[in-house]
């Protein structure tokens, strides 16, 4: 990415969530970019923002008013909005979910470039990017940065437990802990089990 590119894309990024915070929408910066704040290396791409269902027209009008050219795709859980043809997305469903508040309460306010604003949990950017894994995106080499640079902040219990029903997802499970990225699964007894063992 250029550095023009890279300035744009932060402009957007600090637009939209000031936007946000300034019409009181509840949000967080989500995705590669709340990685990135959190230790992980900077995207090359898009700026990820998440909020509730309800607040769709709300968010659309206040970063709309703030700049940027907002655009309705055709998937029903996010909008899009470009600045100097930088995109930030708006995603108001992830992994097919509806957003809760806990997400939000989850969060930690962080600065980031040089704007204050809620980011999720290391553990809810992670959860998020296994669950989206499946037979047409399934790229564990673009996760392995993430988990390295993450994993001592994310609850690994959590995630297994929040994937277990996603082959792909333990089988990434299963790729880090033989890489020695995270630790075995362990039951009460302190034995090593595979996620892929505990059911699902």
């Amino acid at each position: 990415m250029a550095d023009e590119e890279r300035e744009a894309l932060h402009d957007a990024l600090r637009m939209a969530a000031v936007a946000l915070t300034e019409a009181d929408i509840p949000f967080a910066l989500c995705g590669s970019y709340a990685a990135w704040v959190r230790g992980a290396p900077e995207p090359e791409h898009d700026a990820d923002f998440v909020i509730k269902e309800e607040h769709i027209d709300q968010a659309r009008a206040a970063i709309g008013a703030a700049g940027l050219d907002v655009h309705e795709p055709a998937e029903n859980w996010l909008f899009k909005a470009y600045h100097k043809g930088q995109l930030v997305d708006v995603l108001y469903r992830m992994s097919g979910e509806p957003v809760h508040d806990e997400l939000f309460e989850r969060a930690d306010v962080l600065e980031v470039l040089a704007v204050r604003m809620p980011v999720l949990s290391a553990t809810d950017v992670i959860s998020s990017k296994l669950r989206v894994l499946g037979e047409h995106y399934c790229d564990f080499g673009r996760l392995l940065p993430f988990t390295r640079a993450l994993r001592e902040q994310i609850d690994w219990q959590r995630v297994r437990d929040e994937v277990s029903y996603s082959p792909y997802a333990r089988a990434f499970l299963q790729l880090v802990e033989d890489l020695q990225i995270i630790e075995p699964a362990t039951v009460s007894g302190g034995t090593a089990v595979s996620p892929a063992g505990r059911g699902g």
